[in-house]
């Protein structure tokens, strides 16, 4: 049964602590939040409430993984808010044409300020918590980041050292090796840009939900899911009655205030969730001139990965833009079609 919406004029979103505008974290905000595609895509981060210590097993066609949580439990939706930072500091120095590395220092302040989390004593006490699930979480799987296959097991995050701590034990620098998978995927920018207010979601389920969108819809008009299906893709352990009810409640509450990010959804007949654009997404700076084409979405390159399996897909691309007489309407589609026949001509490069 779907619940009737509330009443309450009380957006469902967290506050927003920080306002760009404020002068002390402008350059803060000049990294865009960004995920890696591969974590997007699978359910690796918890979205339970309490400590998920229970080992998880994904498989998706031939894609695969294995999760297997510390005694501290898996990593959280939530502690996904340091991947995030880490991600978006390293592709705005890879932007501005900076060399990068696997290890990274920041400031805890400035992390607790980009993900509008508080910045009293007990957020660096839940900042350590959320770096000790993330290094304790181990994961094996089959999913390749930047063409490599990486089959060892590896944590989110390999290691992290607290650099500088006050007298009262807040820290205040922090240092961060980040795992061979997820900085493989930073290299090959195998990342998607995320709405600000991804850090103002208040429910596990609603930033889980919204990445799935953000991963599979990306700018088209909409993406259609069943619910057992989004159940599964976001790793839910409740009932299939009630991760209704909770889907509901979103859908409901989404209705009423539009708080959801990039996305509206809706609950349609026979159990099928609905993500519609709602087109607030910034549009691609470059423009077709002549017979240029503008650059291609993230999320083609991983599309194309699949596609054209052990192929450089970088000098695939190559091929297309010298092949190509005029601008295509749809680059990223034009281009992955390029992909298929050159598969069909070709063969797998395994």
């Amino acid at each position: 049964m779907v619940c009737k919406p509330t009443k309450d004029d009380k957006s469902p979103l967290l506050p927003e602590r920080y306002p760009q505008g404020d002068f002390f974290v402008c350059d803060i905000f000049d990294a865009a939040p960004k995920g890696d595609m591969a974590s997007m895509e699978h359910p690796i981060f918890s979205v339970a409430t309490k400590p998920d210590r229970t080992p998880r097993y994904y498989q998706q066609g031939k894609t695969w993984l294995e999760i297997i949580p510390s005694v501290k439990g898996l990593a959280t939706i939530h502690d996904r808010d340091v991947l995030i930072y880490c991600i978006s500091q390293l592709m705005a120095a890879l932007n501005d044409g900076r060399a990068v590395s696997q290890t990274l220092r920041l400031r805890a302040f400035d992390l607790l300020t980009a993900t509008n989390r508080p910045t009293g004593g007990e957020a660096y006490t839940r900042l350590r918590a959320a770096l000790l699930r993330l290094a304790g979480t181990r994961i094996e799987t089959n999913i390749t980041t930047g063409d490599t296959e990486q089959l060892d097991g590896f944590g989110l995050i390999e290691s992290y050292r607290i650099v500088r701590e006050t007298r009262d034990g807040r820290m205040q620098e922090v240092e961060i090796k980040l795992s061979d998978w997820v900085f493989n995927a930073i290299r090959h920018k195998e990342v998607l840009t995320l709405h600000r207010d991804y850090f103002r979601l208040r429910k596990p389920l609603e930033r889980r939900m919204y990445e799935l969108a953000r991963k599979h819809c990306g700018r088209k008009d909409e993406w259609r899911v069943s619910l057992a299906i989004l159940q599964k893709k976001c790793g839910s352990n409740s009932t299939a009655k009630e991760f209704k009810r909770l889907v509901s409640t979103i859908v409901h509450q989404d209705t009423e205030h539009h708080h959801m990010p990039d996305y509206a959804i809706c609950l349609a007949e026979n159990d099928v969730v609905v993500f519609r654009n709602r087109n607030t997404m910034p549009q691609k700076i470059a423009a077709m001139k002549s017979a240029s084409v503008p650059p291609l979405d993230a999320e083609t390159y991983h599309d194309a990965r699949t596609i054209a399996e052990g192929w450089d897909i970088y000098h695939l691309e190559r091929e297309w833009r010298a092949w190509i007489t005029e601008p295509p309407r749809n680059p990223d589609e034009a281009f992955l079609g390029f992909c298929r026949k050159w598969v069909e001509r070709r063969g797998s490069a395994r």
